[in-house]
């Protein structure tokens, strides 16, 4: 069976993961969901020091403390950034780097980057002279893609759960050292795989780094783990049989 450590994207902690968490257990699996730095039962910690950095040593630091090894190592949306760098630091534990609605952004890029123009305007209004980015509103009419999939108690675990995000987790870029490569899969659910793999053929900055790892559809919103928890957990234990 496998070993897999969960980190949840912008705004939510391990709980997140909690349906998945279950279902992976149930069929034998070692599972850690992670709560990054400043986020959920961890708000606290939240400083303007809290960056990409933080993020990615919490999650080297669990992997090296519980002494793991043959990680499956999935990272959603910007939980992806600090778990490509992680990767780099201890490649020798990791059996495969999981992205799920994100992928292995090149270096000098960040997750704010990835916002076309008009939309990093309207964050940078939203945080003004703060250190942290507030969570959506979570409204299906202003968000319909990004939000389907998740019933009236998905989103109102969303509203009630969500903490605001460290902001230099978003606008810290991605160091990348290269080294050993580490094998990928891509869980896509906002994006059709034939889209994902003209992208990647292309080169662009969000999937190139897939090339030649494993692609999954996973149709629903950008939320899967709550949309589709037992979708995704199938598809990751299929990943780790792999």
């Amino acid at each position: 069976m496998g070993t897999f450590v969960l980190v949840p994207g912008f705004w939510l902690g391990g709980w997140a993961w909690r349906e998945v968490t279950a279902a992976l257990r149930e069929r034998g699996h070692e599972v850690y969901p992670v709560t990054l730095t400043g986020v959920a039962e961890r708000a606290h910690l939240a400083g303007p020091e809290v960056g990409l950095e933080t993020h990615t040593t919490d999650v080297v630091r669990l992997i090296e403390v519980e002494d793991l090894h043959d990680v499956v190592l999935v990272g959603h949306s910007g939980g992806g950034l600090p778990v490509a760098q992680a990767a780099e630091r201890v490649p020798d534990r990791i059996a495969r780097v999981v992205y799920v609605e994100s992928g292995p952004m090149p270096d000098g890029m960040s997750q704010f980057d990835a916002n076309p123009p008009e939309e990093q305007d309207r964050l940078r209004a939203r945080i003004g002279d703060g250190h942290l980015l507030p969570p959506p509103a979570w409204d299906p009419a202003e968000d319909p893609e990004n939000l389907a999939g998740l019933d009236d108690a998905a989103l109102a675990l969303l509203r009630r759960r969500a903490t605001p995000h460290p902001l230099r987790a978003a606008t810290d870029p991605v160091r990348r050292a290269g080294g050993r490569a580490v094998p990928t899969a891509l869980v896509a659910s906002t994006f059709p795989l034939e889209v994902v793999e003209g992208m990647i053929a292309q080169g662009h900055p969000f999937f190139a780094g897939l090339a030649g790892g494993q692609l999954h559809a996973l149709p629903t919103g950008h939320w899967p783990m709550l949309s589709e928890p037992k979708g995704l957990a199938d598809v990751l234990d299929r990943i780790a049989g792999s």
